[in-house]
């Protein structure tokens, strides 16, 4: 299991859509995307799927949230598919206790399912 995070605040994430462009704020302030840690091809927050727009979100909030940047780019393809994905088009908001309430419900696995399965294969040999 994942401990909590415990923050000295508590914080809101919120997203909105204006035309075709995303918005995305911790308490009013802009989400920093951390591009220069995880190199996604697209550069915009997205939410409501999986891609590549959601995934870079994923990893934004985590990484502020857990202020762990190792730890977020483990995380980030569950909280992706998990909540991201599953957030309202037009616009959401989610607290840090609901955050951490997905990360204790989620094993940390230090390896991709691609991974595992390569190291099953391997060892059949």
């Amino acid at each position: 299991m994942v401990a909590m995070v415990h923050r000295a605040q508590i914080c809101r994430y919120s997203g909105k859509r204006e035309g075709n462009k995303c918005y995305v704020d911790v308490d009013g302030v802009p989400l920093d995307s951390r591009s220069e840690v995880l190199s996604i091809p697209s550069g915009e927050f997205e939410w409501g799927y999986k891609g590549t727009g959601p995934s870079r979100l994923a990893f934004a909030i985590l990484a502020h949230h857990m202020a762990d940047d190792g730890r977020a780019l483990r995380l980030y393809r569950s909280f992706c598919d998990g909540v991201v994905s599953e957030l309202p088009e037009d616009g959401w908001s989610i607290s840090t206790e609901a955050i951490e309430g997905y990360l204790e419900r989620t094993v940390d696995v230090p390896m991709t399912l691609d991974e595992l399965l390569q190291i099953a294969r391997d060892s059949r040999r």
